[in-house]
């Protein structure tokens, strides 16, 4: 069964979800980022060009020949996927292909509104019986992922 983790008090939703996919990738755990939208999908493939600043995070989009091959793909309305390891979402509502995946990563802002979205997500994932784990960057110094 899919395993969920909520990330919440994220000061920066795009950093948090580069820094979580850097962690996975450094794992070997392949990731696909669902954005809601074009500008959020952008906005991220020009941040993982440039982050680590040292690196590079190797990426592409899902409709994209290298897809089937990349760690990381960047996925906005489509649902077909080339692996199923880890989901990181940054949907407003839940997903309904996130149940394909090893693993979903949920990234909640400080954001009242998205705090309460957030809620709703949890209790959702909850009810229907899903492991869940909650991280809270509020309360690390630097708003890094530690997991």
């Amino acid at each position: 069964m899919t395993k969920v983790d909520f990330y919440t008090g994220s000061k920066d939703k795009l950093r948090t979800a580069c820094q979580l996919i850097d962690k996975a990738m450094q794992k070997g755990v392949r990731v696909v980022l669902s954005a809601p939208d074009p500008a959020t999908t952008d906005a991220l493939d020009k941040l993982l060009w440039h982050f680590p600043a040292t690196a590079f995070i190797p990426h592409c989009r899902g409709n994209e020949v290298e897809a089937d091959h990349s760690p990381v793909v960047l996925y906005q309305g489509d649902d077909k996927f080339p692996h199923h390891e880890l989901l990181i979402s940054l949907h407003d509502d839940c997903v309904p292909f996130f149940s394909r995946f090893d693993r979903v990563i949920e990234i909640i802002s400080n954001d009242t509104e998205d705090s309460r979205l957030g809620r709703l997500r949890f209790k959702f994932y909850r009810d229907r019986g899903y492991e869940l784990r909650h991280i809270d960057l509020s309360n690390k110094a630097s708003n890094e992922a530690q997991h």
